[in-house]
């Protein structure tokens, strides 16, 4: 499995939260279906000092780097607009 940490910071606009609200349904259902498919490792939102969703972090995996492109370009945050700064790493789980 080719495995992906996903860091992305939303925008700073007066209508990002609101982007995010809207996306986030979308979001959290496409991440189950990972779930179930054994592609999501781990994610949640990242936040600022006062506790606002301000970005997110995911690991997924999958067998085809064409499998994840399939999956990034779809996915509602992206979509959505919601993430404005995208860092995509591959990653190695930790097997302990």
């Amino acid at each position: 499995m080719l495995q992906y940490v996903i860091i992305a910071k939303d925008g700073e606009d007066d209508e990002a939260l609101e982007r995010r609200m809207t996306a986030r349904p979308a979001h959290f259902a496409g991440a189950k279906i990972l779930k179930q498919n054994n592609r999501f490792i781990a994610g949640g939102a990242t936040l600022d000092a006062e506790g606002k969703m301000i970005g997110s972090v995911m690991i997924v995996q999958f067998e085809t780097e064409a499998e994840f492109r399939h999956w990034y370009t779809n996915e509602p945050y992206i979509k959505g607009h919601v993430w404005k700064s995208i860092e995509v790493k591959p990653f190695r789980l930790a097997e302990v």
